[in-house]
């Protein structure tokens, strides 16, 4: 405690000829504000994000709840890769000059991304598959249709939009958090920030 004082005190001395000092008090960074030789100590704190409550669902509600929250936690990560993905792809492909260099590149971060996910993604339920479709909206701020459509052409776009048809989903479904993924978009909020 001791200690403690005097670090404190050892901080204010210096403070009094100045507006505002920057410092680092338990490992944690500090500023303090000096104002009429008075040291008001100031930090910030993470956000919270508080949810409303749940009514009391019947069991039926829960179990499916519950099946959600599985089934995002389950495809985030794949969705949080595609989003970072896609955003060093695009980055890169600036800086080529020549189409055929574009689609060298593109092809072999298509080999990688299959060799190492192929297996995991193709053991997805096809409830898993819309979800993360829906999450590639939400990370890319592009539906996957436009990822596909940027990256491999219209034609390949429109060929996995039908293989996606004939399996009863949609690559051009949109992310909509006020809607109808509200409750999903709460479940993300949640993972983020760790209560889930």
């Amino acid at each position: 405690m001791i200690i403690l004082c005097s670090i404190l005190f050892g901080l204010m001395l210096p403070a009094q000829s100045q507006d505002t000092i920057r410092t680092e008090l338990g490992g944690y960074p500090v500023t303090a504000i000096v104002q009429d030789g008075d040291t008001v100590y100031m930090t910030s704190i993470d956000e919270a994000v508080i949810q409303p409550r749940k009514r009391a669902a019947a069991a039926r509600d829960l179990r499916q709840y519950r099946r959600l929250i599985y089934n995002v936690k389950k495809v985030y990560p794949y969705a949080k890769l595609a989003g970072e993905k896609f955003g060093e792809v695009t980055a890169h492909l600036q800086t080529l000059e020549t189409q055929k260099e574009q689609r060298a590149y593109i092809k072999q971060v298509e080999d990688e991304i299959l060799k190492q996910y192929e297996e995991e993604l193709k053991s997805l339920t096809l409830t898993q598959g819309r979800i993360l479709i829906k999450l590639i909206d939400r990370e890319t701020s592009k539906t996957s249709y436009e990822v596909v459509k940027e990256l491999r052409g219209s034609f390949q776009a429109a060929f996995w939009q039908a293989i996606a048809r004939i399996f009863g989903s949609n690559l051009k479904t949109e992310f909509d958090a006020e809607g109808e993924d509200k409750v999903l978009n709460e479940i993300m909020i949640m993972i983020e920030n760790g209560q889930l």
